[in-house]
């Protein structure tokens, strides 16, 4: 069984699968203790089984406030401190804005945005209050640019990429590190629970979630603020954020908006 290191826990959220449950995993195995949140306790209870460490389970729907603030208040409990938050959760629409209703768009805003905000403010003061702590949230390549014609989704994981370097510029020199992890497509549920028809995309564009995991977790120790793993996303990101914006909307019309529907 991997040995837990004293005073070393992490909190997940959407860990049920994807990236989220490959976090859970990967960090298992480097010997954290895991707190586990997503909406479905019964999936949450058989990754927590599968684990050779300690792992809590903590049912949650973050895209409300009494979620938020369940997660929240393990995060500020100084009896039990968290050492790395992972913020994964997260959704897409698989429709136009001229086709989506309020309902659908503030969801989506709750959980991609305001959540990722809430858990980071309850987890950060803490951290450098102690002087040590990790903070990943995990973003999107479509947040380089307006990828996906009359999707929120892109504009949500802009903010969460905007955000985390931000904080990860407040808390530098206080032992605390917040990056923004930014995977292209890879391979997870999050299409199929979408309702999104992947079926024609090329197998090179597909990224696994674990060397994903690996790789922000190897940014984050090298004191990065933003992760994106593998070179053929990182010339992707590239030439979206230097590229003309005239050529960036042409691109982003031939492909209708795909390209961003990737992780978890």
């Amino acid at each position: 069984m991997t040995g837990v290191s004293e005073g070393r826990t992490a909190l997940v959220t959407g860990a049920t699968a994807g990236i989220g449950a490959a976090f859970a995993r990967e960090l298992a195995a480097e010997g954290y203790a895991l707190v586990l949140a997503a909406r479905d306790a019964q999936r949450l209870a058989a990754i927590a089984a599968e684990l050779p460490v300690p792992a809590e389970v903590l049912p949650a729907d973050l895209a409300t406030a009494e979620g938020c603030d369940a997660v929240a208040a393990r995060l500020t409990d100084p009896a039990r401190p968290v050492e790395l938050l992972v913020n994964n959760a997260g959704r897409t629409l698989n429709r136009s804005f001229l086709r989506s209703t309020v309902q659908l768009e503030e969801e989506l805003l709750r959980l991609n945005v305001n959540a990722v905000m809430r858990l980071t403010l309850a987890a950060l003061p803490g951290m450098v209050e102690r002087g040590r702590g990790d903070i990943v949230n995990v973003s999107s390549m479509s947040g380089f640019g307006a990828l996906m014609p009359g999707s929120t989704y892109p504009a949500s994981k802009a903010w969460v990429t905007n955000f985390s370097e931000s904080q990860g510029l407040l808390v530098r020199g206080t032992g605390v590190r917040v990056m923004a992890l930014c995977p292209g497509y890879t391979r997870t549920e999050f299409h199929h629970r979408a309702g999104i028809d992947i079926s024609d995309m090329p197998s090179w564009m597909w990224l696994d979630a674990r060397s994903v995991v690996r790789a922000g977790l190897r940014d984050l120790r090298k004191g990065r603020l933003i992760s994106v793993p593998d070179w053929r996303y990182k010339l992707a990101a590239f030439g979206i954020r230097h590229a003309p914006r005239g050529l960036v909307h042409r691109v982003a019309r031939d492909a209708r908006g795909r390209i961003g529907h990737e992780e978890r």
